[in-house]
């Protein structure tokens, strides 16, 4: 189910952008698998169109792509091209390049399809709010983060502010120094006695 929701969601940017189609061309019949360790792993081929297709067979596929579980995170946050920078490529060099570049620079034309349910109008303003929407969340949690790290630093000294930080070091430096002509001093009057 979630190979076909995949190559579905893929497909459906595929179809939005030609010029990775074109870039897919020459690698048709080739096969790859993603593998989000520890979740899953999603065998597909390049079809003589330029998509992705359902793939099972027995020999290895000649790209892997590998994806931790924990940077699914940043693919939702940051977007595709981001969590590509911590995806490993292994395998057939020239189809890893196609999917990769594929892959970093795909984007979904939500105004397009939104268009087709809504008009032109409607599409182009509901697009145009969530992108208001998502930057003002982001900046209120900006400030949010901000708001947090300024009480645990100047409010409730829980934290250290990172102004403070090169003197407490010097200070930490001194003290271990000290320490040490303490105890070199303990040792002499020991050993004198």
């Amino acid at each position: 189910m979630l190979s076909s929701a995949f190559l579905s969601a893929t497909n459906h940017l595929l179809s939005q952008s030609g010029w990775a189609r074109t870039r897919l061309l020459p690698h048709a019949g080739r096969t790859a698998r993603l593998a989000v360790t520890p979740l899953l792993e999603l065998d597909f081929s390049v079809s003589a169109e330029g998509y992705l297709a359902a793939w099972s067979g027995e020999n290895e596929p000649e790209v892997l792509l590998v994806l931790a579980a924990s940077d699914l995170p940043k693919l939702l946050v940051d977007g595709l091209e981001t969590a590509m920078r911590h995806v490993r490529i292994e395998g057939n060099a020239e189809l890893a390049d196609a999917l990769g570049f594929v892959f970093r620079h795909l984007r979904w034309d939500a105004e397009e399809d939104l268009s087709r349910l809504f008009g032109d109008i409607a599409a182009h303003r509901l697009v145009e709010g969530g992108k208001q929407l998502v930057g003002e969340s982001r900046r209120s949690l900006e400030r949010a983060g901000g708001n947090v790290a300024e009480y645990l630093t100047e409010e409730a000294s829980l934290l250290v502010p990172h102004g403070a930080l090169p003197p407490l070091a010097q200070d930490i430096v001194a003290l271990r120094d000290a320490i040490g002509r303490l105890d070199k001093r303990i040792s002499r009057l020991e050993q004198g006695r």
